[in-house]
């Protein structure tokens, strides 16, 4: 995790686009009201005194409207302080106007916002007008100054178009982070567009070449991701780590959830933040034992695996969304994990053991090489 603990506060499910692939959206709903986010601030005051990064998330969250933010944020940093708060959002930006921005500003909130690849994949995938909508809200936030990351979401539709995507990146200096299309819990509908295993692994490889062949126009955070992991030795992102215990979602209710994927889903519920419950109390409930059970499961199954440390079975709605929620395996995109990092931690072996080893491991190239993992790490660094 980027710190030791993640509140997501998910305003409403509710959300304008009607994106193909989405199951944790709906088109109606209740919106958060100030009340339960108060609630929510008392609760996690009383959880533990870690620094927080809270992200809001949905659905939409902006369709919680300026008001909100004007009154949640400071309302949020106040009664967490003096402990570190940082902020997110994510968010298709459709509905960004000044005066949010402003206050989203104020709290030095970066957005991550979607695209696909170029507007004929995006709209095919997200609807029509989907990109000159995001685009626009882009416009306004960068008028005031808020960073925005792009995530591109690859589909078994999109795959085969990497190279398109890729340079829709490129061309317009975006940053990437990737998703896969899921299966869900929730219904079968986003299952045509699910991206296998095999052909993620594929992907990620190509990546990986072309961040290595594009140093200096194409930068992927999974892709920095996964190298950081392989070389530290630990997860740093949440599907590589043990989330249980260190990321809940706070629902429009007030319904805490282990994650934003699960909220709404009654049997993932942990309880309310308005009953305060406290850490004894979270671990009894059926949602936690589920996720133990899972982090039991990956000791067991991945003890033989050489990335067992730093993969810790992917993440774990993964790994239940097609069991319909109970624990039969681990992450089905471990084909895929598997795969990178068999490439990032062969090719960094084969690096830094080689002749010209301390070269690399000091300015991340061998001698009349290209760039390599470790120029990538030390571009990371140097950031």
């Amino acid at each position: 995790m980027k710190t030791p603990f993640h509140l997501m506060i998910v305003p409403t499910l509710r959300c304008p686009a009607k994106c193909s692939y989405c199951w944790s959206s709906e088109h109606t709903g209740p919106v958060m009201d100030l009340g339960t986010v108060r609630a929510a601030v008392d609760w996690l005051a009383g959880l533990n005194d870690n620094p927080v990064t809270v992200t809001f998330h949905g659905g939409e969250p902006l369709v919680a409207g300026p008001a909100f933010y004007e009154a949640a944020l400071p309302m949020i940093a106040g009664g967490l302080a003096p402990r570190t708060v940082a902020f997110a959002m994510q968010s298709n930006l459709w509905l960004l106007d000044d005066r949010t921005a402003a206050v989203l500003a104020a709290y030095r909130v970066p957005i991550g916002t979607s695209l696909d690849g170029p507007p004929e994949i995006t709209d095919a995938q997200r609807g029509a007008g989907y990109t000159a909508r995001t685009r626009a809200g882009m416009e306004v936030a960068r008028r005031h100054g808020l960073r925005v990351s792009v995530i591109c979401t690859f589909t078994a539709q999109s795959a085969p178009r990497r190279e398109e995507i890729v340079g829709f990146f490129r061309e317009n200096g975006f940053v990437m982070k990737l998703h896969p299309a899921l299966p869900s819990l929730r219904d079968d509908r986003p299952e045509p567009y699910a991206l296998p295993p095999q052909d993620y692994g594929e992907l990620l490889v190509h990546l990986l070449d072309d961040c290595l062949a594009h140093p200096d126009t194409l930068r992927v955070m999974n892709i920095d991701d996964l190298i950081k992991s392989v070389f530290v030795r630990r997860g740093t992102v949440c599907t590589f780590a043990d989330c249980a215990g260190s990321t809940f979602a706070v629902g429009p209710d007030g319904g805490i959830y282990p994650c934003y994927r699960f909220v709404g889903m009654e049997e993932w519920r942990m309880g309310s933040v308005r009953e305060n419950p406290g850490r004894a109390e979270l671990e009894a409930t059926e949602a936690w034992q589920r996720l133990s059970a899972f982090r039991a499961f990956v000791d067991g199954h991945c003890g033989s695996c050489r990335h067992v440390r730093y993969c810790r079975g992917g993440c774990p709605y993964n790994a239940i969304a097609p069991a319909g929620g109970e624990v039969t395996g681990v992450d089905p995109h471990c084909v895929a994990y598997r795969r990178i990092f068999d490439e990032i931690a062969d090719r960094l072996n084969a690096e830094i053991s080689g002749g010209d080893g301390m070269m690399a491991l000091m300015t991340g190239r061998r001698t009349g090489a290209p760039t390599g993992i470790m120029g990538l790490v030390q571009r990371m660094v140097s950031r």
